[in-house]
């Protein structure tokens, strides 16, 4: 299964456009979170020669602008897609979401979206002092299950035991935001050996991670550790 890195913080030439979010495409057809700029996104699409019309289905971790900026453009470049959301999203996204041709999908619970793919429906997290919603996505495949996250508001280790719970498989992949970016060494340390401790393979630390904790992510995972950078596909 391949996932195109469309938008993150990191990039592999100038060619591309980084910043604050994640986007990533899961083969050619189901788009992960839209980074925080329309402008960005599409720059990026048409460099990974990415047709908006070959998009089926556009899964949002959470309701914040840098997940949810080029999300509009989208829909109104393509009616008729299956938008899954959180419950807990705003009244004024879903309000929005209302005003295009799309299939909204409000998921609460574990639920398969096409073969071999999944949201985690919604997982409580915080983000300050309030509480927010969130859903990853969770492939599966001949090498086992990866996880993209948008922030992990809830915490990482909490999504990758959730994700254990609902479905059986290895751990291959981890990646997208840990939200570890204002974290002590001695809690990103724990994190890490935690996602050992769980069987998980490879690590692909982005977006609001960290330099501190991608380091560490880095140093401890070696050749299984992997750099996510904007114009980059990977095998999953």
């Amino acid at each position: 299964m391949e996932i195109k890195i469309l938008f993150d913080s990191k990039r592999l030439s100038r060619t591309f456009l980084a910043g604050w979010g994640v986007s990533y495409l899961i083969e050619n057809r189901i788009l992960f979170d839209t980074g925080e700029k329309s402008s960005c996104l599409f720059n990026n699409m048409d460099r990974m020669d990415v047709k908006i019309h070959d998009i089926e289905t556009v899964v949002i971790s959470h309701d914040h602008f840098d997940h949810t900026g080029g999300l509009w453009d989208i829909l109104r470049g393509k009616q008729g897609l299956d938008l899954y959301v959180c419950p807990g999203f705003s009244r004024e996204f879903k309000k929005k979401a209302k005003t295009y041709r799309c299939n909204m999908i409000e998921v609460d619970s574990f639920t398969q979206i096409a073969d071999g793919m999944y949201t985690t429906g919604q997982i409580e997290g915080t983000c300050g002092f309030d509480s927010i919603a969130e859903q990853a996505l969770v492939l599966e495949t001949g090498k086992g299950l990866t996880i993209a996250t948008g922030c992990a508001h809830p915490g990482i280790i909490k999504i990758v035991e959730y994700v254990m719970d609902h479905i059986n498989g290895k751990m291959h992949l981890v990646m997208g935001g840990f939200h570890l970016l204002d974290e002590s060494v001695r809690k990103i340390k724990q994190v890490n050996s935690k996602l050992k401790a769980l069987g998980v393979q490879y690590v692909g630390p982005g977006h609001c991670t960290g330099e501190d904790a991608a380091k560490i992510f880095k140093e401890s995972y070696r050749e299984n550790f992997i750099d996510i950078k904007v114009g980059r596909t990977i095998e999953v």
